[in-house]
């Protein structure tokens, strides 16, 4: 069956890089765009995390914490930005066939001028610091594939981290995925890393071969009172 494609590809059927595109807004664009992401936490762990007595047991998780993060990050925008912060947005570009249901993900940040581009952000809840069986899935399955971020040569993990040690993490991350997990020069202070792939783009297909991973690693502690200490949000501008 021929595919006559979707009203989004009607009105943009040209494409390019979401990362190319934004950094002629600025530069720093990418470093921007996590910079609210983090500040989006902080007002996430300050203003509602700390506020409610919870056990990590509750129901739809991932999908509350994402969308409580989502408001949160609103709250953070100027206004400015060349695009919008989204949750559970359709990837229709690479939906299976007509009739299948299209990836979605967690969290997507849209250029305003073009809506088929999209910087993808994953969420997984890590019970514990070898709990990555679900994150590094996300990354092989479905980034290193093109399934996720199509039109993108940079996208993103969220680890919700509920008990064991940051760094475990990331080193276990780096061993399954596996990769090279590196420090972002623009986030010392944050649990924030980036590898760096070349992607399997399917015959036909223009997407970014290579591709940047950006891993944010939250701790999530139930039943904390304590607000985090928002002194350590990166100074970029």
């Amino acid at each position: 069956m021929v595919r006559r494609g979707n009203i989004l590809k009607k009105r943009y059927p040209n494409t390019g890089d979401f990362v190319e595109l934004a950094k002629a807004w600025n530069p720093d664009a990418i470093s921007i765009l996590i910079k609210l992401v983090w500040e989006g936490y902080d007002l996430l762990v300050s203003e509602f995390l700390s506020q409610i007595n919870f056990d990590g047991n509750e129901e739809q998780l991932e999908r509350s914490i994402t969308q409580a993060l989502v408001v949160k990050i609103h709250q953070v925008k100027t206004g400015d930005e060349p695009f919008l912060v989204l949750q559970e947005v359709y990837e229709f570009e690479t939906s299976k066939s007509a009739q299948a249901q299209p990836p979605q993900y967690d969290i997507a940040f849209i250029l305003i001028a073009n809506d088929r581009i999209i910087w993808p952000l994953e969420a997984k809840i890590l019970k514990s610091d070898v709990d990555i069986t679900e994150y590094v899935k996300e990354i092989n399955k479905n980034f290193m594939t093109c399934r996720y971020a199509p039109f993108s040569s940079e996208g993103g993990m969220l680890g919700y981290l509920f008990s064991g040690d940051l760094n475990k993490a990331f080193s276990n991350i780096q061993t399954k995925v596996p990769c090279t997990l590196n420090e972002h020069p623009d986030f010392p202070t944050r649990d924030n890393k980036t590898s760096d792939h070349q992607r399997i783009v399917p015959s036909g297909k223009s997407y970014p071969v290579n591709f940047r991973c950006h891993h944010l690693l939250f701790k999530i502690i139930p039943t904390d009172t304590n607000a985090t200490d928002t002194n350590n949000i990166s100074s970029i501008e």
